[in-house]
């Protein structure tokens, strides 16, 4: 018997593979197959010597060392990528039970009771003692998944993991790229402090000579208080960058979890090595390997196994409880000859009417609708922020090379203000007015030098961060 018993459970378990979850099928993309043309996109056409970004690793598009040290540190020590971490774990485990849920629990049990009966509850009218033992290897309540409803839950539980994971490379992918724009911010703003301070030292020297030809009567007391100006705005200038460089140096400490050793950090932007070209490819559907599109394709395919457990829940269920064992009145003869038992007890449970089980269906469905769309969202606004960094890329150098143009112009206007006032031609005003313009040009061409580099760093992360 025990035999017959075992070869129904191994049947019952091969027999309880069907499934009524839709066949999933790969929704198609809502954007274009191509990248956005024009003029601001003239330049993002692969080249020869530009790669994708799914044949670069970190460290071979972070050229510059210290900065590969940060983002190590960062990886290594950032608690927001460790809770994703965790939380992948947690998925993983949690997959692990719902999985185990379609194989039985085997238990062991032993148990032994001893009774005294009066004689009037006895059926000899005497009064009696009476001894149990019990040895029992057995299944309590395994339900047979004869209609794929643990299978489905198993499923989605399969998807929810896979979910959490692309979450934590897209979290992964985000830190890298946030650190790396902190790490370039910090650098610009030191540069930025080094102007200011350059500007300080050299508006303190013209106050210096405007107040000498003041004291020789040959400026005049507004031409002080003009040369005053740009002195007090520098130095506000200099306490406010002093101020960023803090916050910055704040930040990336924040995203390393970890005090960044001042050696690893950086001097300026002309201290960083350029990034490796990359190219976004011929096709947008390189979006597709995104973590974060990944990650909603998983959830999608999670809402049609969570369908079938819906569907699934219209349909009879059966369950098996069953043992065999030894039992006797002694403790002694549990394993005698003839002290053998057993027992077998199916049950099947039939649904006739419960509303319950169609609205669960109804929210399933409409569960599936609503992840879909996020799908479909997560695409289009993964397309927009490509199309955006191409557009940047198409057009920052252009931006770069005319503000380049555009500080020499200022600085040499500058100088000659400088002579024109020496020579008494002109009034201190003239030089006032070029000394501002040439400040706001140099600020202007080390913001764009940032965002040029920014923008390299965004494309890397907005076409999915390269090979782990």
């Amino acid at each position: 018997m025990r035999k017959q018993i075992l070869l129904l459970i191994v049947s019952l378990v091969f027999m309880s593979s069907c499934s009524l979850a839709p066949k999933y099928t790969q929704p198609p993309s809502p954007v274009p197959p191509q990248w956005p043309q024009g003029d601001a996109y003239k330049n993002v056409q692969p080249e020869s010597e530009t790669v994708t970004v799914q044949e670069l690793s970190l460290q071979t598009f972070f050229v510059d060392e210290h900065l590969q040290k940060v983002i190590e540190i960062a990886l290594e020590n950032n608690r927001d990528l460790r809770l994703a971490a965790l939380n992948v774990e947690r998925a993983r485990a949690l997959y692990g039970i719902q999985r185990a849920e379609l194989l039985p629990a085997i238990d062991a049990v032993g148990s032994g009771s001893k009774q005294r009966v009066p004689a009037d509850l006895s059926s000899s009218g005497e009064a009696m003692t009476m001894e149990q033992y019990n040895i029992n290897l057995g299944i309590a309540a395994w339900e047979i998944d004869f209609f794929g409803r643990m299978r489905s839950l198993k499923d989605q539980a399969l998807e929810a993991y896979l979910a959490t994971d692309a979450a934590r490379r897209s979290a992964q992918i985000a830190l890298v790229s946030e650190t790396a724009r902190v790490y370039l911010t910090l650098a610009a703003d030191r540069e930025r402090l080094m102007l200011a301070q350059s500007t300080l030292e050299s508006q303190q020297n013209a106050y210096n000579l405007v107040q000498k030809r003041h004291g020789a009567g040959l400026a005049t007391e507004l031409d002080l208080l003009r040369a005053q100006t740009p002195v007090d705005t520098a130095r506000r200038d200099v306490a406010r960058y002093r101020q960023m460089l803090a916050q910055d140096q704040n930040a990336l400490n924040l995203l390393a979890g970890y005090m960044v050793p001042a050696e690893i950090q950086p001097v300026d932007l002309s201290s960083i090595p350029p990034f490796q070209e990359i190219s976004p490819g011929l096709s947008s559907e390189t979006l597709l390997q995104r973590p974060d599109i990944l990650q909603a394709e998983h959830r999608l395919k999670g809402s049609y196994a969570f369908i079938g457990a819906a569907r699934a829940a219209f349909f009879p269920r059966i369950s098996l409880t069953t043992s065999f064992g030894t039992a006797s009145d002694d403790l002694s003869g549990l394993f005698s000859s003839g002290s053998g038992a057993w027992n077998f007890a199916p049950q099947i449970v039939m649904p006739i009417f419960d509303a319950r089980t169609w609205a669960a269906l109804q929210v399933s469905k409409a569960d599936k609708e609503i992840v879909l769309t996020l799908y479909e969202k997560a695409i289009q606004t993964a397309f927009r922020e490509v199309a955006d960094a191409l557009a940047v890329q198409g057009t920052i150098d252009r931006q770069v090379s005319s503000q380049e143009s555009l500080v020499s112009a200022v600085e040499e206007t500058y100088r000659l203000s400088v002579e024109r006032y020496k020579a008494g031609i002109d009034n201190y005003l003239g030089v006032l007015y070029t000394q501002q313009s040439q400040f706001a040009a140099q600020q202007g061409l080390v913001s764009l030098r940032l965002a040029k580099l920014a923008n390299q760093v965004r494309l890397y992360a907005v076409l999915g961060g390269g090979a782990e």
